[in-house]
């Protein structure tokens, strides 16, 4: 068996696909590149790479600990925050989003001191961001949001 180590490696100008052995494992095409997946499906690279997140403290400060493609998040009421702005817009405002909150109670501590676990979503949705609501019994801040979307960069 041989080992090939390289730095770099130059395709041919008309080269779309990645082969090994006799299985071609990617192939580009413009704005779209896909990978072998299971059996012989394919999956498309760009679909499946989340195109934002943000973790943050609702709760007092209303400040993100960490982000990526996120340029800034509004504290608008309690347990309301809108709008969580992109940095690159998304192409549609039909993205697809998830988010999680929870807060830190120090009573009847559970689960390593988050005892609550509110129920929330996304509101408002646009191209250039959304809201998220979390919420209990009402509208509460959370100490711990999570919040990411998937969709097609503009």
């Amino acid at each position: 068996m041989s080992t090939v180590i390289l730095d770099t490696i130059t395709g041919k100008s008309t080269a779309t696909t990645i082969t090994i052995g006799s299985t071609p494992v990617v192939s580009a095409s413009a704005n779209s590149m896909t990978i072998r997946g299971e059996g012989s499906a394919q999956t498309s690279i760009q679909q499946g790479l989340i195109k934002s997140w943000v973790n943050f403290e609702q709760d007092g400060t209303h400040a993100s600990r960490d982000s990526f493609n996120i340029s800034s998040l509004t504290d608008e009421a309690v347990g309301r925050t809108h709008p969580i702005s992109f940095t690159n817009n998304m192409g549609s405002a039909n993205y697809s989003g998830s988010m999680y909150s929870n807060a830190y109670i120090q009573a009847n501590l559970d689960h390593n001191g988050f005892n609550n676990h509110y129920a929330g979503g996304f509101g408002s949705r646009t191209t250039s961001g959304h809201s998220i609501v979390s919420y209990g019994a009402a509208g509460v801040d959370a100490d711990n949001v999570q919040v990411a979307s998937w969709g097609d960069l503009a």
